[in-house]
């Protein structure tokens, strides 16, 4: 266990050297990024990606993926936009929108643990599904005519501070506690670690892959509901490709994925190390086409470091 939690130490110290480096190169070619305006935009569009990645960690701990994420999160903040416009108090068309995505990810669960399909199989059926429905929601593309404080999630500051980055920093937070201390956490740990040994010593696997698939739809819907109200419309086009941003992240962040081993921290940082990357490249002039193959290469070489590190470990115990 001590080696264990070194292990953990030690990869989330390397994580947050790459994303002081990366950022220390940043500064170098651009004079705007060491200030506080960016640094709180930065903040801002990873408010999004760190929601959504918490439950994406819990799901991959527990060896399960959710390729729906991004879709889910179009489909959530459109339906909330659609409510506002049709009258709805915000907090009634916010609500019924993280709603939306808990159903999403609890049907996703549902099939995934009861009819053991394919965790990619199922959420990438979903991911058109939903995908689909936001389409539907709003057909005439993006949905304007919002009230006027349907932007306040997004602009608004608390004690100083961004409300969104407040709402990324409550959901690490309660996701945080959630894995490391309580008894649901240690089920996720040990579903994800031997899920025939969990199930045998009792565990309720189904009950635990359901609960996290709801989660991971819940807070899918959230940042997209954070996100919406930032840029003050309900687009169903957005999302598109997020899911491979909160992959990402996850994995650079130190989660495996064959399960087992993960922490919301090493997320945060993943997050951020996403977010940096894509505002030092906007700040330095690079197209978005090559921003998308920046970010993929980073998602390919994290994957490659994972299985580097599995196989290490795999030799290590035997």
């Amino acid at each position: 266990m001590g080696m264990l939690k070194n292990s953990h130490n030690l990869q989330t110290v390397a994580t947050l050297t790459v994303l002081v480096l990366m950022s220390a190169v940043f500064a170098s070619f651009s004079d705007r990024f060491f200030t506080v305006s960016n640094f709180q935009n930065v903040m801002r569009n990873a408010a999004p990606l760190i929601i959504a990645s918490c439950g994406m960690t819990a799901v991959m701990i527990a060896r399960g993926l959710d390729l729906s994420v991004g879709s889910v999160l179009a489909a959530a903040s459109v339906l909330a936009a659609s409510l506002a416009v049709a009258g709805f108090p915000l907090y009634i068309a916010f609500a019924l929108g993280v709603s939306f995505g808990a159903f999403v990810g609890l049907v996703n669960g549902l099939i995934i643990a009861k009819i053991s399909v394919s965790p990619i199989i199922v959420t990438l059926g979903m991911l058109n599904i939903t995908r689909g429905i936001a389409y539907l929601i709003t057909p005439s593309a993006i949905l304007v005519g919002l009230p006027g404080n349907w932007s306040d999630l997004g602009t608004s500051k608390v004690i100083g501070l961004p409300l969104p980055i407040v709402i990324a920093a409550l959901v690490a937070m309660f996701f945080h506690v959630l894995m490391s201390q309580t008894t649901f956490g240690k089920r996720i740990y040990a579903v994800g670690g031997n899920e025939e040994a969990a199930r045998l010593s009792g565990l309720n696997v189904s009950r635990t892959l359901i609960l996290l698939y709801l989660l991971c739809g819940a807070t899918a819907a959230l940042a997209g509901i954070v996100l919406s109200s930032r840029v003050g419309v309900g687009d169903p086009n957005v999302g598109i490709g997020f899911e491979l941003q909160v992959i990402a992240a996850v994995i650079i962040g130190g989660t495996s994925l064959s399960g087992g081993e993960g922490r919301i921290i090493g997320t945060i940082i993943g997050a951020l190390i996403i977010a940096v990357l894509g505002n030092g490249l906007n700040l330095v002039g690079v197209e978005p086409f090559w921003q998308w193959v920046a970010q993929g290469t980073v998602l390919i070489v994290a994957i490659i470091v994972d299985r580097q590190v599995q196989d290490g470990v795999n030799r290590a115990n035997k």
